[in-house]
């Protein structure tokens, strides 16, 4: 198998994990997985990204007291969401949704049963451990794709080291929350969260894969 052959199978197994089992991470690994990451390119080799990396209990303290906190706050993200989704993205976001209700049984309709569900995201799915990433401020747009590209990079070596992981912008929109609990300077945006551990085979959550636009839908050859 060659390097290309190897990639496109992880790239390919690689899906966002919702149900994990309860077994901590070794530290350990997780490093190995960081240090992996940090060979992403970035504007100007400036590695804009910082992680907060929570072992079992700091997760399991913090996903109590997050999961209070999102029940009764208000939005308010450092990087604004997106004012709306139209034409193929809504399509996919839609789709995407609708699979994960379907898997999780919660019918068309159903807003307490989806409603439960996206605030499962604040239990970050009952993942064992939790990352947090953030940007400088400074940097702006270009802070954010760098860290994106780290992002990627991050849940491709889980996927690679038998591990399973969902990048989450949902925990940015509770930034001062986050901010306040982890003591984090005012000079850097809360960009994301990666929940990760180890998959549970067996939840509903996890049953569903979303499928992939076809180059045709986002390749214009010129």
């Amino acid at each position: 198998m060659t390097d290309f052959d190897t990639l496109t199978a992880i790239l390919t197994r690689r899906a966002s994990c919702r149900g994990f089992r309860p077994d901590p991470v070794p530290q350990a690994e997780i490093a190995a997985v960081l240090s992996s990451a940090q060979h992403v390119p970035s504007w100007c080799n400036s590695q804009p990204w910082q992680v907060i990396a929570c072992g079992a209990e700091q997760t399991d303290r913090l996903r109590s007291a997050f999961y209070d906190h999102a029940s009764k706050a208000a939005h308010a993200s450092d990087i604004p969401f997106p004012s709306g989704y139209d034409g193929a993205c809504r399509d996919r976001r839609r789709d995407c949704g609708w699979q994960l209700y379907e898997a999780v049984g919660v019918t068309k309709g159903d807003r307490e049963g989806s409603a439960r569900q996206m605030m499962e995201n604040f239990r970050f799915f009952g993942a064992p451990n939790f990352l947090l990433i953030t940007t400088p401020k400074i940097l702006g747009p270009y802070g954010v794709l760098d860290c994106g590209a780290f992002v990627t990079a991050v849940l491709l070596g889980l996927e690679a080291r038998g591990l399973a992981g969902i990048a989450m912008a949902s925990v940015a929109g509770f930034s001062p929350f986050l901010r306040d609990w982890f003591g984090i300077a005012e000079d850097r945006d809360i960009l994301c969260g990666i929940a990760l551990g180890y998959r549970d085979e067996d939840h509903p959550a996890n049953g569903f894969r979303t499928t992939r636009a076809g180059l045709s839908d986002v390749v214009d050859w010129r």
